[in-house]
């Protein structure tokens, strides 16, 4: 039989897959001999039978009892025993950390036959009634969905009635009372009493936890982080130790590093008399470990030890979670901790100084999605008077709208606006709401709060515990000052400031060190070193698509070894779009042809500037691809004024001409290829301009490798007429220049016959974007905003095929393309110039399917090249080019 169930100690941080990382990670303690309580994990097998089923696998049941008798003997107290109860905690744990899995059920055990008992064990009547408020307040909300409003409202009225603004000043007589009121809760909203069997609230929690894998919140942080929705979870059931026993106990968070800024030191919230998730939770403001060392100096002590001891045994930063039960300390939870972009970096770069990973590693434990965020502006200095300071929990800069409900927020957010969303504390109620948002404001909470937690993990400006702000329903207050909801707010991650209105920003100091300014710090350094090292160890080639020569100088300060993709179409437009239409209405070759002869001095000139800015660097230069309607007035704006009366001799003409060439979906229609073909000359014209350009070029002492890339073909033939025309051209006015001609594979035929067109191309360039729009069989202008919302939603779509290459699908093609194309052409180069060529998961693949370039927008070059090198060591292959 399947085995479902396993000891702490059976078990190692390797079993992540079968035990989850939390179920792993105890595990992995409890072998390093730390003070871990006794427990078990049940398997993410389980989990994944309860949901295929719809019930606990056969079996199950048998081996949790048979675990929970010898948590029992070691422990030396029965699972509801009524004069000295077993309480235990049920946990979710699944391979990844994920906001939105059930929260933490503790003291799971206890009745109203055993709270007497745990009052006479602890020597404390108001620990045993407050514990016993505690479990009926997490089970009801996480395992009956009881709405958690409903406890505290009951429990503020308690403070209030007292006259106290903490939980922690009710006494024992306040909390039997707060214990009743929860029943009645628990009863108005679930139709029965709270249970009083111990193993039946275990049972239930159990099955709480593996239905909580497909709940709302979980599927949209997985649908975020691109986590496979069939990992399924872990449940860890854990002996209680209490941090809620009076002021020699507590309960805290802790970092090894700093996980906002990646600084040495120690760092972590603590709070007395607490349990459990009231740290995370926020509901009390804590106080550093530093004070922690003043309050129980032994523990403070031995939890330094430990936290030597983990990160030294993970070789990374680790996050812990720890309580002190009268004085003795208890390790709950440990795992890689999550940190800010710029801590992944510099902490990274810290390791490989320390000699506790090489730079491979450091490489690989950073991704092109941080470097990304490292690129966003942040606030220029300024002498604006803070409204409030927090927390500096996620770093950046962040402006927009104060929103105070998070489902208002992504409500706002999807309609363009940016928003701030302002809570006293998060919640996992307000996952969809933080996504939406730009940047995280709460009144509570420290850098270990959910709030910080998430917002690190998801790459959102964040500043937690802004004490003096007053949150309400649609607005808070500070110093007499009130902020109403649509009010712009600026929020400082890195410095914890917050300012009424709109503040000023400044380029990221990552920018400006691409750009070549001088810039000093720990993470400029970093992201020098990691950067350098991909490309030393990268195999794919990185370009830019550039269309003007001020693209290409900045592309080529952020390290683009050329240009992939020069969108020549760009060209035509402004000043220059009347000569496009006067081409478009000539009635024959020879107007044609004068309106080409006016047009071939521009592009010359466009290619000269283009050619000097990557000098010595291949440019690939796509001739004219979009069909005509692009260069033309709307079709219904001259129809209108024709009818009206108002249209010119001109409008008119055009009119006719816009008509004539109208097309039901242009997208598919007279353009790229097939544009060259019908309007004799266009392409010749582009062509004789690029020769023209390279000739003077090197005439001035320069270096042009101007590369000629013929859009949309979907025959061979088509190719080699255009081909033909452009080899004469080159020969005629440039005979000394090498000009490769190659093809841009966008149409799935040309992907499906590529070694027939390999024959004559001398390179590929893969157009994702159209290939994906004619592959899927839909327009991306058309269907983003129509049915992808819903598409992901229901799950279709893990991520936009526009974002992410579909490797099943449109990667297939690209497969095929590559295979026969190098077939016929052993020697054939091969790129990509859609979007996708800067997407982090998209380089991935076009590494491993042996492609020698890809191109990208300036900005996401650096991206690319870490990315590349990412992939290289994945891959196992070096062959820096």
């Amino acid at each position: 039989m399947t085995k479902f169930v396993y000891a702490f100690a059976e078990g190692n941080r390797d079993l992540k897959d079968l035990l989850g990382g939390k179920g792993a990670n105890l595990a992995e303690m409890t072998r390093l001999g730390l003070p871990v309580p006794p427990g078990f994990t049940i398997t993410t097998e389980a989990c994944r039978a309860y949901l295929a089923d719809g019930e606990v696998p056969a079996g199950l049941d048998e081996e949790v009892g048979d675990h929970l008798r010898r948590l029992e003997e070691r422990m030396g107290r029965r699972l509801g025993d009524p004069a000295d109860p077993l309480l235990v905690s049920v946990r979710s744990g699944a391979k990844f950390s994920m906001p939105g899995m059930m929260e933490t059920v503790l003291n799971v055990g206890l009745t109203d036959a055993s709270v007497a008992g745990l009052a006479a064990q602890s020597g404390s009547d108001r620990f045993a009634w407050d514990s016993y408020r505690r479990l009926i307040q997490m089970f009801g909300k996480t395992v009956c969905d009881v709405p958690g409003d409903a406890f505290e409202a009951a429990i503020d009225d308690a403070k209030k009635a007292k006259g106290v603004r903490d939980d922690v000043d009710l006494d024992s007589r306040d909390l039997e009372q707060l214990v009743d009121a929860y029943k009645k809760i628990f009863r108005e909203h679930t139709g029965r009493d709270f249970p009083q069997q111990p193993r039946e609230q275990m049972e239930l929690a159990v099955r709480a936890v593996f239905a909580s894998w497909n709940a709302e919140r979980a599927v949209l942080y997985r649908r975020q982080e691109r986590i496979p929705a069939d990992l399924g979870t872990a449940v860890n059931i854990v002996a209680m130790v209490f941090g809620n026993l009076g002021p020699d106990s507590g309960t805290g968070v802790a970092f090894t590093r700093d996980p906002a800024t990646g600084e040495r030191g120690v760092y972590g919230d603590y709070l007395q008399n607490a349990q459990g998730e009231d740290v995370v939770a926020g509901i009390r403001n804590t106080v550093t470990l530093q004070e922690l060392e003043k309050l129980d100096a032994a523990s403070f002590a031995e939890l330094m030890r430990i936290m030597t001891v983990l990160e030294g045994h993970y070789k990374d930063l680790c996050d812990i979670e720890f309580t002190i039960e009268r004085g003795r300390l208890w390790m709950l939870q440990t795992r890689v901790g999550k940190r800010t972009a710029a801590a992944a970096f510099i902490i990274a770069h810290q390791l490989v100084d320390e000699g506790v990973i090489d730079l491979d590693e450091a490489l690989l434990r950073v991704d092109g999605v941080q470097l990304s965020h490292l690129m966003f502006p942040a606030f220029a200095m300024t002498d604006a008077k803070p409204l409030a300071k927090g927390v500096a929990a996620a770093p950046g800069a962040a402006v927009g709208k104060a929103v105070f409900d998070a489902r208002r927020a992504a409500e706002w957010a999807d309609k363009g606006e940016k928003v701030i969303l302002v809570r006293r504390e998060t919640n996992p109620d307000d996952l969809p709401g933080m996504i939406a948002a730009t940047g995280i404001l709460t009144s509570r909470g420290g850098k270990t709060s959910h709030a910080a937690v998430v917002a690190r993990g998801m790459g959102r400006t964040c500043v937690c515990g802004a004490e003096d702000i007053e949150v309400g329903v649609d607005r808070f207050t500070v110093d007499g000052t009130v902020v109403h909801e649509g009010d712009l707010l600026s929020i400082d991650g890195t410095t914890g400031k917050v300012y009424l209105g709109e503040i000023p920003v400044e380029p990221s100091p990552v920018v400006q060190y691409f750009e070549g300014k001088p810039v000093a710090g720990a993470l400029v350094t970093a992201v020098d070193r990691l950067l350098r090292h991909a490309d030393q160890v990268r195999r794919l080639g990185v370009r830019t698509n550039a269309d003007t020569a001020d693209d290409a100088a900045r592309a080529r300060r952020f390290g683009a070894a050329g240009i992939g993709l020069c969108r020549t179409e760009h060209m035509f437009l402004g000043t220059r779009r009347a000569l496009v239409e006067e081409l478009i209405l000539a009635t024959g070759q020879d107007g044609q042809a004068v309106a080409l002869e006016k047009l071939l001095p521009l592009q010359r000139k466009d290619f000269v500037e283009i050619l000097t800015a990557m000098d010595g660097l291949p440019v690939t230069i796509r001739l004219i691809d979009p069909p005509l309607h692009e260069f033309l007035p709307s079709l219904e704006e001259l129809s209108v004024k024709a009818a009206t009366g108002e249209a010119s001799a001109r409008e008119r003409e055009l009119l006719a001409a816009v008509r004539r060439t109208h097309e039901q979906n242009p997208m598919l229609g007279l353009r790229g290829v097939r544009l060259g073909l019908v309007i004799p000359g266009l392409f010749e014209m582009q062509v004789r301009a690029i020769a023209q350009a390279a000739a003077d070029v090197r005439a001035a002492g320069g270096d042009p490798r101007p590369e000629i890339m013929v859009p949309l073909v979907g025959a061979v033939q088509e190719f080699e007429v255009v081909r033909a025309q452009a080899l004469a051209v080159i020969a005629d006015v440039a005979p000394d220049v090498t000009i490769p001609i190659g093809t841009m594979i966008e149409v799935p035929r040309a992907a499906l016959t590529a070694g027939d067109i390999a024959a004559s191309a001398e390179f590929f360039s893969f157009g994702t974007n159209d290939l994906t729009q004619m592959g899927w069989g839909f327009s991306r202008d058309d269907v983003e905003a129509a049915f992808f919302p819903r598409y992901l939603d229901l799950g279709i779509f893990g991520v936009s095929p526009f974002e992410t290459l579909d490797a099943q699908g449109i990667g297939r093609l690209v497969r095929i393309a590559v295979e026969e194309g190098r077939a016929a052409r052993p020697d054939l180069k091969i790129g990509v110039c859609g979007e996708h060529g800067g997407d982090p998961a998209s380089v991935h693949f076009f590494h491993d399917t042996g492609l020698d370039y890809v191109s990208c927008s300036p900005f996401r070059v650096p991206v690319a090249r870490l990315e590349a090198g990412r992939a290289a060591l994945e891959g196992g292959s070096s062959d820096s080019r």
